[in-house]
């Protein structure tokens, strides 16, 4: 089983993606389109369309692990993204939000609300 340290990052593709991909599409996309590294740890969330499925995809340090869900009923608030951005980063709590049908827009952090930000963020 993989766990979200807090040195890992969790990034949500902002356009959709074929939800056929595998191993070796998610990668390519990571790679290509995020312009990001697949093996560096982070979690990388890509939904389809219409928003009812989504697939997880995150290097533990001997492997992928691609993981998916699919909705029975509703969809995922999907985050808009800022401006021509290709990702959207979240923190651990906002991913619990999102996987539990919860609209991250109408949730906000509290004013005065201290977090101290990780070296390269």
């Amino acid at each position: 089983m993989f766990g979200l340290g807090p040195a890992t990052k969790i990034f949500v593709a902002v356009e959709a993606v074929d939800m056929r991909k595998g191993f070796e599409g998610l990668f390519g996309l990571v790679r290509d389109h995020l312009l990001q590294d697949p093996l560096n740890g982070h979690l990388y969330l890509f939904a389809n369309q219409s928003h009812t499925r989504l697939k997880a995809l995150i290097w533990d340090g001997s492997g992928l692990w691609v993981c998916a869900k699919r909705l029975e009923r509703g969809r995922f608030h999907w985050p808009r993204p800022i401006a021509e951005a290709r990702s959207i980063s979240l923190r651990p709590e906002e991913l619990s939000m999102l996987l539990n049908g919860l609209d991250l827009s109408a949730a906000k952090p509290r004013r005065n609300w201290f977090r101290k930000v990780a070296a390269g963020e």
